[in-house]
C-alpha cells in the first residue's frame, strides 16, 4: 500500500535530522563550528516547529486544535505522523533544551573534557527522537522516537576524554542495561495489544479488543510499565540517582529535562487513549512519595536534584491517572518542570566550573553570599520546584494538577500530591539557607589563616609574656570575620558567556511564567 506523504508536515523532523547531519559534515569538513551548527540547528527547528501549524491551517481553512488534527502517514483516518499544536511545543521545548545544554557543556568541550564533535553530534539525534515522540500517532513511531531520544544518551553518560574515575562509565552501563530491559517490557505490550486490537495506531488501540480485553490490558499495563522507566517512576527508579550524579552535569540536565519529557509524552499517548487510571494513581503516589523522602537524607547535590525529579515525575503522572481529563495538567507540569529544573542544573554547572562533578551540599554554603545572581536564580528555581514564590510557576503548576485531580474525583490522590508538597520544603529551605549560611572554616581558609598565624605571632611586641600557638591563632582569626576570610581565598569560577546567556534566558522564561502562566494554558488547550 502507497501512502502520500505530506513533506510539510514532516519538516521539524527534516530540520531536526538535518541538524545532527549538519554537525557531521561541519566536524569532518571543518572540525570546528559543531556548537554553532548545533545551536543554529535547535533554533531553526523550534522556529520550523511553530510556522507549520499555521501553516497546515491556512492550507485547510481551518484552526487546528483539540478537537482537530492533521496528519499524514496514513491510513484512512488514522496517522502515524499527527500535526498539533501541543505537539509543536514540545518540540519547541526539546529543541530550546538541546540548545541549552549545548551552551552549558561550551566551556567544558572548549578545554578538551569530551570531543566536541561527537558530543553535539549525539545531542542533536537526541534531538530528532524528541520530534519524532511529540508527533508520534501510533506505537512504533512513538517508541522508536522515544529509543532514539534515549540511545545516544547512553553515550554522553559515559563521554570523556579525562577519566577520573570510573563513575561514568558504571553510570552509562547501568542506564543502558535498565533502558534495554524497559524498552523489552514496552515492545511486548505494544506486541499484544496489536494481538488484542489488531491496530497499533494510538487512536485504534481499544476498538475491536471484544474477547481480546483482558489481552489488551496486560498489554496496556506493560507498555505503561516500559514507559515508566524512562520517567524514573518508582519502583522503576534506581537507575535515575547514579545516571545523574555519574554523568557530566550538562547531560544529567538533558537527561532530567528532555528525557524525561520524552517519557511524559509517551505515558500520555498511552494513558489519554487505555483505561490505567487506578495504576496511574499508585505510581504516581508511590513515585512522589519515595523521591521526597529520599531526597531528605541526600549530601550530593545531583542526587537530591535526582530524587527530586523522582518526585517530581509523580505529579506529573498524578492527573494522567483521570486518563484525557488530566492530560492538559500533566502537560502544564511538565512545561513548568522542565523550565525550572534546567535552571537549577545551569547554576551548578556555573557554580563547579567545567567539566566539574556536582559536589557536596557544603560546597555550596555561603554560594549566594559570593554569587549573588547565581544564589537568587538558584532560589528561584528551588522555590518553583516547591511551589512557592517567587517560583510562582511551580506553584501554578501545582495546583493545576490538585485541581484536576479533585475535578476528577482523585481526591485521595490530591491529598498525596500535597502532602508531599510540603515534606518536599524540608529539602528545598535546606539546600536555599545553605547557599546563604555562614561560611564554615574551609580547608583553604584555614590553610590561610594557619599562615597567617606565625606572622601575628611575630609581630606581637617584646613584652608579652606568652604568645597563642598558631593554631589558636588561627581559630581566632576564623572567628573574627569568617564571611571575608572565606571571600578571600574561595575560588570565583569564571562565568562563559555561553551559560551566562542559557541561564538569562532560562530564568526570563521561568519567571514570565510564572507572571503570566495563562498563555502556557491556552497554548496547550488549544
Amino acid at each position: 500500500m502507497i501512502q502520500d506523504v505530506d513533506h510539510v508536515m514532516l519538516l521539524p523532523l527534516y530540520a531536526a535530522a538535518g541538524t545532527a547531519l549538519l554537525v557531521l559534515v561541519v566536524e569532518l569538513a571543518f572540525g570546528r563550528f559543531h556548537l554553532l551548527a548545533g545551536m543554529l540547528g535547535g533554533l531553526a527547528t523550534a522556529v520550523v516547529a511553530v510556522a507549520v501549524p499555521a501553516i497546515v491551517s491556512a492550507r485547510a481553512s481551518e484552526p487546528l486544535g483539540p478537537a482537530r488534527f492533521a496528519g499524514t502517514l496514513c491510513r484512512d483516518d488514522l496517522c502515524s505522523w499527527t500535526v498539533t499544536p501541543h505537539a509543536a511545543l514540545m518540540t519547541v521545548l526539546f529543541a530550546g533544551l538541546t540548545v541549552g545544554v549545548l551552551a552549558l557543556s561550551a566551556p567544558a568541550l572548549r578545554r578538551g573534557y569530551a570531543p566536541p564533535g561527537e558530543f553535539s553530534f549525539l545531542l542533536t539525534c537526541a534531538m530528532t527522537g524528541g520530534v519524532v515522540v511529540a508527533y508520534a500517532g501510533d506505537l512504533i513511531t512513538l517508541i522508536v522516537g522515544l529509543e532514539t531520544l534515549t540511545l545516544p544518551l547512553y553515550v554522553l553518560v559515559g563521554l570523556r576524554r579525562v577519566r577520573e574515575s570510573a563513575q561514568g562509565a558504571a553510570a552509562a552501563l547501568t542506564f543502558f542495561l535498565v533502558s534495554v530491559v524497559s524498552t523489552a517490557i514496552a515492545l511486548l505490550g505494544a506486541a499484544l495489544l496489536y494481538a488484542a486490537t489488531g491496530a497499533l495506531h494510538l487512536d485504534a488501540l481499544v476498538a475491536g479488543a471484544g474477547v481480546y480485553a483482558p489481552l489488551a490490558a496486560v498489554g496496556a499495563a506493560l507498555v505503561l510499565i516500559g514507559f515508566a522507566f524512562k520517567v524514573a517512576a518508582v519502583p522503576l527508579h534506581a537507575w535515575a540517582p547514579a545516571t545523574y550524579d555519574g554523568a557530566p552535569v550538562p547531560v544529567a540536565a538533558y537527561l532530567s529535562t528532555a528525557s524525561k519529557l520524552g517519557g511524559v509524552l509517551a505515558l500520555v499517548a498511552v494513558v489519554q487513549r487505555l483505561d490505567t487510571g487506578p495504576l496511574l494513581a499508585v505510581l504516581a503516589a508511590l513515585t512522589m512519595t519515595v523521591g521526597n523522602l529520599v531526597a531528605l537524607r541526600q549530601t550530593r547535590m545531583v542526587r537530591l536534584l535526582a530524587w527530586s525529579s523522582v518526585a517530581q515525575a509523580g505529579y506529573i503522572i498524578a492527573p494522567l491517572a483521570a486518563g484525557a481529563a488530566g492530560v492538559q495538567a500533566a502537560y502544564a507540569y511538565a512545561v513548568f518542570f522542565v523550565l525550572l529544573e534546567f535552571v537549577a542544573f545551569g547554576v551548578l554547572v556555573a557554580l563547579r566550573g567545567p567539566g566539574s562533578d556536582g559536589g557536596d551540599l557544603e560546597d555550596y554554603r555561603g554560594a549566594g553570599r559570593r554569587h549573588r545572581w547565581l544564589g537568587a536564580a538558584l532560589v528561584l528555581a528551588l522555590a518553583g520546584l516547591a511551589g512557592l514564590p517567587p517560583g510562582l510557576a511551580g506553584l501554578f503548576a501545582k495546583v493545576a494538577v490538585v485541581e484536576s485531580l479533585i475535578t476528577s474525583g482523585y481526591g485521595w490522590l490530591a491529598g498525596v500530591v500535597a502532602l508531599n508538597a510540603v515534606i518536599a520544603l524540608a529539602y528545598y529551605v535546606r539546600v536555599g539557607a545553605l547557599l546563604y549560611a555562614t561560611p564554615a572554616l574551609t580547608s583553604a581558609a584555614a590553610a590561610a589563616s594557619s599562615s597567617a598565624a606565625p606572622a601575628v605571632a611575630s609581630a606581637a611586641p617584646p613584652a608579652t609574656k606568652s604568645a597563642p600557638p598558631p593554631s589558636e591563632a588561627a581559630a581566632s582569626l576564623a572567628v573574627v570575620d569568617p564571611v571575608l576570610l572565606d571571600e578571600a581565598v574561595s575560588s570565583r569560577p569564571v562565568v562563559s558567556r555561553a551559560v551566562a546567556a542559557a541561564l538569562v534566558v532560562a530564568a526570563v522564561l521561568v519567571i514570565a511564567a510564572g507572571f503570566a502562566p495563562q498563555a502556557i494554558f491556552d497554548a496547550l488547550n488549544r
